[in-house]
């Protein structure tokens, strides 16, 4: 069984859209995520004369600040394993780690959120459940992947084809990595691509916990209409009563309302 390869996380906190060209593979390197015009890079080894070095090289980018931390610190608290409804969450360097099968699911996170250990993960992982009771389907969407877990749940439940996108390059390698390592990869496929642009594509059920920025975008577009069936989460209260009130004119039917402490919302729904 292997050991966490994450046990320190050295993070490097950049001005710009980091882009150093595919030769930029260099040893303990996890990857880069970028937002909102800034990117930080992960490393498993301390790496600032590399960092800066490769900055130097680069127009339009600067090293503001790095950090040193434990997984934990980056993640919140430690990764075990955890059950949430029929299924173990559980990280393949844990001691009694089981082989994946219909009920335990092998996730590494890496340095991606998305764990089980959120109220909206855990309640989408309900919604599926009682989606699937419901009807089966047979093609998902899961847009906003992150980790990929959505969408191996969603696959473990009976669906045959998964799509599993996140705008973020290091989301998607992770989701793929996930998806491997549960032997999934001909039931999922991960991309890395735009929400937006990918919810034209047709499905039986489309579940995004997003942004609520792009999750408002999302649900208005005519892909989504085409649905049959929705799980949206990651809202909080005054979003969620603007989803649902954006719902109520496309004429959808709530199913079902999670509500964490008045907090966090998840809805499953059909489009009529």
């Amino acid at each position: 069984m292997p050991r966490n390869p994450y046990s320190d996380l050295f993070i490097y906190y950049l001005a710009g859209k980091f882009r150093p060209g595919k030769t930029f593979q260099p040893e303990h390197y996890i990857g880069s995520w970028e937002e909102d015009g800034f990117s930080f890079l992960f490393f498993t080894r301390p790496s600032l004369a590399l960092v800066e070095n490769t900055v130097s090289g680069l127009p339009d980018i600067s090293l503001l600040d790095h950090y040193h931390m434990s997984y934990s610190q980056w993640q919140g608290g430690d990764i075990t394993p955890c059950r949430i409804g029929r299924f173990i969450i559980t990280p393949p360097w844990f001691p009694e780690a089981d082989p994946p099968d219909a009920t335990t699911i092998l996730l590494d996170p890496g340095v991606v959120f998305g764990t089980g250990t959120h109220p909206t993960t855990r309640d989408c992982i309900s919604a599926l459940e009682l989606a699937f009771s419901d009807e089966p389907a047979e093609t998902v969407l899961d847009l906003g992947t992150g980790t990929g877990l959505l969408a191996l749940v969603a696959a473990r439940l009976g669906a045959e084809r998964v799509l599993a996108a996140d705008l973020t390059l290091l989301a998607a390698q992770t989701a793929r990595r996930n998806v491997i390592l549960n032997t999934l990869a001909h039931r999922i496929l991960v991309t890395q691509g735009n929400a937006e642009k990918l919810i034209d594509i047709p499905g039986d059920l489309v579940v995004s916990n997003i942004h609520f920025d792009v999750m408002a975008d999302l649900i208005r577009s005519t892909g989504f209409s085409k649905k049959k069936r929705f799980i949206l989460s990651g809202l909080m209260r005054s979003q969620a009563k603007q989803v649902e009130a954006i719902l109520e004119s496309l004429s959808a039917t709530l199913i079902q309302k999670w509500d964490q402490n008045g907090i966090w919302f998840t809805f499953y729904g059909k489009i009529r």
